[in-house]
């Protein structure tokens, strides 16, 4: 089910929204997925890659979902199982579910795309967007990197978590990195996020020079 999705996403362009991410976690300094796992997500999608550096929706999603290494916040497939991702958008809480996603003829990157990327574009108040702020790493016209919290209330009584979101401007468009939920935000904890010094965020990578890449290719009929 997860490879068709995948190749339904090549054949939709779905990557494309997505930027660079490294497979190996900054909080455990370990690789989430193996090596074969890695390649043959990129295989099946079509986008050349050269390890440890892919695309991030096939990382952070898929390859997510894949993931058996324990962080300190946990199995990374729980974004997704948990449901409260998934809340935070205003979602079913099994909207990112892969089956719940193939029961309609839908992909989970595409529901994922679709959640996160106006928030990351156009943010705004009205749009739930509390905290929106850009980082740029290096100088001159190197990529910025955006950062965007957002948290609505849509019923005082049952109150939806938060979620946090991290897309690149590579002068070119906005692409999504990643998003996970934020169980709990408070200004203490919003300012400390905005004035923390100005880096590459939540496993985001630049792409890797070329030479010993994975071939682009066309997306796998059957994976």
């Amino acid at each position: 089910m997860m490879f068709e999705q995948i190749v339904q996403d090549a054949r939709a362009g779905r990557f494309a929204a997505w930027g660079w991410s490294t497979v190996v976690d900054e909080n455990i300094g370990v690789p989430v997925i193996e090596r074969a796992e890695f390649d043959r997500l990129h295989a099946a999608a079509g986008v050349g890659a050269r390890w440890p550096i892919g695309n991030a929706g096939l990382i952070h999603v898929y390859g997510y979902l894949l993931s058996r290494v324990e962080t300190p916040y946990g199995l990374k497939r729980e974004r997704w199982e948990g449901g409260h991702l998934a809340r935070a958008f205003g979602l079913p809480a099994q909207a990112f579910l892969l089956a719940d996603a193939a029961a309609a003829g839908e992909t989970v990157l595409q529901r994922v795309t679709d959640a996160v990327m106006p928030h990351l574009e156009n943010p705004a108040p009205e749009s739930g967007d509390i905290l929106v702020f850009d980082d740029r790493v290096a100088t001159g016209r190197g990529p910025s990197f955006r950062t965007v919290v957002v948290h609505r209330v849509f019923d005082a009584a049952h109150p939806v978590p938060a979620a946090l979101l991290y897309g690149v401007h590579d002068g070119e468009r906005m692409r999504a990195i990643t998003t996970f939920p934020l169980a709990s935000v408070s200004p203490e904890s919003l300012a400390a996020l905005e004035q923390d010094q100005p880096r590459m965020r939540y496993n985001a990578a630049l792409p890797l020079p070329a030479p010993d890449a994975l071939p682009p290719r066309s997306p796998l009929s059957r994976a």
